[in-house]
């Protein structure tokens, strides 16, 4: 079964706008089984929307349009899917309620007459509610294909589509597809591929895909089967296989979770309390750990010592220390993380100092250099990278890999 994304929306194309959109929803029918070969982005003009439609479902079984549900006169994706597949427009008495109710306690005093335009759907139409917005979703079926409509906002996209389109999606496979994710940091795409190349050179059900994120590297292995029973069954084994190939480089197996949940989830397993000390990054290692809901039961604190005269003030990096060694450097980073730990009272402490650039390097510390030391009781682990890039990509990588020192610290320590 073939799916086909079109996003509307003349605010794609100039690039105003980042289509998270489409990335969602093509991961998402990748996971249901579903085959893409085509995205669209296309304008909020009704000729040459109204061409994409009709080129997609005369090569998709599904086509999900994003986007010129509103209640606006460019606004036109409901219009056009409905003459595109002959269906004329009624007024949806449930979807007038729902609008009157979104509007009882909002600022305006009466509803905007345009509004009531939204309430008008393709007759036949299955009308998906939408609880974050006041357009509602839309799906059309008519001789075997379907047309699925969805707000552009993402925060009204995305709950709608996960909550009813996904199950109304899961319903036409004759089989479940059922996913895991492995999540592994500390070593990239090919090194991975490359331990599991056996494994993916002879898979059938399941399947095996490798994702390389920033720092991080995510397997996803993904069974087709009768019931979610049988497809844990084909997909446990695989897993356990991958997590044995690749031991401590892997930090979870669960789709939700990010490093930084890993690394709170591990220090209250180990009822460890962290703080950070921070120049390059800048305090993003610490708010990276306080987006984390429950973050203040182990992050003590978290220093940003972005000058010398900071990290003597705050760490008691030792002048002599700086002068000698400076900024940038193993030595300098051991005394953040035992000044943090020290500071704080924490269990440990994982500093950083480094080049993020793009001035500011020489031959012997060019940019990119980055030292990041934890420390922990009286053992104190340092490490040196050279990361490439430019400056917010400097920053992303020393970020992962401090989150990353952090979780392998503890490990080390407490296994």
């Amino acid at each position: 079964m073939t799916v086909e994304i079109i996003s509307v929306g003349t605010e794609l194309l100039l690039g105003n706008i980042l289509n998270t959109n489409a990335q969602f929803l093509g991961e998402k029918c990748a996971l249901l089984g579903l085959s893409m070969y085509n995205q669209t982005v296309v304008g909020d003009n009704r000729e040459r929307l109204g061409d994409a439609v009709v080129t997609a479902l005369g090569r998709s079984d599904i086509v999900i349009l994003t986007g010129g549900l509103g209640p606006t006169e460019d606004d036109l994706t409901k219009e056009t899917c409905a003459k595109a597949m002959g269906m004329e427009l009624a007024e949806d008495r449930h979807t007038r309620e729902r609008i009157k109710e979104y509007f009882k306690n909002n600022i305006y005093k009466e509803i905007p007459d345009n509004n009531w335009k939204q309430a008008m759907v393709p007759a036949g139409a299955i009308v998906l509610d939408n609880h974050n917005g006041t357009a509602p979703g839309l799906i059309l079926e008519k001789d075997g294909k379907r047309a699925i409509l969805l707000p552009g906002p993402p925060d009204e996209m995305i709950p709608l589509f996960t909550e009813q389109v996904e199950p109304y999606l899961q319903k036409l496979r004759p089989e479940l597809i059922v996913s895991r994710m492995v999540k592994i940091c500390g070593m990239g795409e090919s090194q991975v591929e490359d331990k599991l190349l056996d494994l993916i050179d002879k898979q059938t059900n399941p399947t095996i895909a490798t994702y390389a994120k920033t720092g991080e590297v995510h397997v996803r292995v993904t069974a087709s089967a009768p019931t979610a029973e049988v497809a844990d069954r084909l997909i446990r084994p695989v897993v356990k296989e991958i997590k044995k190939r690749m031991g401590t480089f892997v930090y979870s197996t669960k789709e939700e979770e990010t490093l930084e949940m890993a690394v709170v989830r591990l220090l209250k397993k180990h009822e460890l309390t962290a703080a950070t000390a921070e120049s390059c990054t800048g305090g993003l290692v610490a708010g990276r750990l306080v987006n984390v809901p429950g973050a203040s039961e182990v992050f003590k604190e978290g220093f940003v010592t972005y000058s010398n005269k900071a990290k003597r003030k705050h760490l008691d990096v030792n002048k002599n220390t700086l002068k000698k060694y400076g900024a940038v450097s193993r030595e300098t980073a051991k005394e953040m993380a035992i000044g943090g730990a020290l500071a704080t009272g924490s269990d440990l402490c994982v500093a950083i100092t480094g080049l993020a650039g793009p001035d500011g390097g020489t031959e012997e510390k060019p940019v990119g250099l980055v030292y990041m030391a934890c420390c922990f009781g009286e053992k104190v682990t340092v490490e040196k990278y050279q990361f490439k890039g430019n400056r917010e990509k400097i920053r992303e990588q020393s970020v992962v890999r401090a989150l990353d020192l952090v979780r392998r610290t503890v490990l080390e320590n407490k296994n």
